[in-house]
């Protein structure tokens, strides 16, 4: 059995840290300090944080690659050390590196991996992963010969013979054209929808919105939100209406100083407000005051690029 089914939670992490010794007379650098998280099972779950935040080192202790300093992680109940074996079955992960054997065609690569783990030859789904992926017309070519975008999809390929119950993504879509990058989010929403939980680190932070219902912020090794994303973006008080003018104007009239207002290309009034603070209604009447007529409008709300910049600031 690959997971504890009365496990709560895909992945608990408590207290979590990790101090890089020092070389030399250099100071030690501590990674992670005690990072808490709890991954519901079934959920698409975002990890994000600038470079140098501690995701890596997070995803390294989870797959047995780095030794935490102290704190405790489970993966579907099963503690990274005490049931080592059972945790990293119930675990797969996509790494950043490229790291494939360049003389071993996609099809050796899910066998061999699929063979580590100890899956019978049998219940193997090489060629069906592959087809999944976009690559089974490159099955028996040599991995060297793949574009950075085919190796890219064969790492996720790679992670998933086994059929771990949770499958952590690190930077899954770098390098890979839009076309494909698509194909391969259908394949992970399927993965998901049928039971597997997906935890995504991405630099492209509109695919983290689109997909994770619920998302954490790592900055300099400590979890500064975990929330669902929806609650993530509420928190943001800001808001953008922009008015189209139905005549030119020289200048912001003197009764919207008081809004953070912008004119540009003579009629396109711009104005940014705190929705707790301010109404739109009060704009609108303050334009209309000012004898301006109004011939569209349009509003711009926060997305989770404005979220990621305003809690990872040095000021936050």
């Amino acid at each position: 059995m690959s997971s504890s089914l009365s496990a709560e939670y895909a992945l608990e992490v408590d207290d979590l840290r990790k101090i890089y010794k020092g070389k030399g007379k250099a100071p030690d650098k501590e990674a992670l300090k005690g990072v808490s998280l709890k991954v519901k099972r079934g959920s698409f779950f975002g990890l994000l944080g600038p470079n140098g935040a501690g995701k890596s080192t997070l995803i390294n202790i989870l797959a047995g690659l780095v030794n935490k300093t102290s704190g405790t992680a489970e993966v579907c109940g099963f503690d990274i050390e005490a049931d080592m074996r059972s945790a990293r079955r119930a675990l797969g992960v996509v790494p950043q590196e490229l790291n494939l054997d360049a003389f071993f065609t996609p099809r050796e690569v899910l066998e061999f991996q699929a063979g580590l783990y100890g899956v019978p030859k049998s219940q193997r789904r090489s060629m069906e992963i592959l087809e999944a992926m976009g690559l089974a017309d490159k099955a028996e070519s040599y991995a060297r010969t793949l574009s950075g975008g085919m190796r890219r999809r064969l790492l996720v390929a790679k992670a998933m013979v086994h059929n771990p119950d949770v499958l952590i993504l690190d930077e899954p879509t770098a390098g890979v054209d839009i076309g494909l990058r698509q194909q391969l989010w259908e394949y992970i929403r399927a993965l998901n929808e049928a039971g597997t939980t997906i935890i995504l680190t991405t630099h492209y932070l509109e695919e983290a919105e689109e997909l994770c219902d619920e998302i954490a912020i790592i900055n300099h090794g400590e979890v500064v939100a975990c929330e669902r994303t929806e609650n993530l973006l509420s928190k943001l008080d800001a808001k953008t209406v922009n008015l189209t003018l139905s005549e030119d104007i020289d200048k912001v009239p003197d009764s919207l100083a008081r809004f953070n207002a912008s004119i540009s290309h003579g009629r396109r009034l711009t104005v940014s407000y705190a929705p707790s603070e301010v109404a739109i209604t009060d704009i609108l009447s303050e334009v209309s005051a000012a004898g301006l007529a109004i011939s569209d409008l349009s509003t711009e709300e926060p997305d989770l690029e404005d979220a990621f910049l305003q809690m990872t600031s040095s000021r936050g």
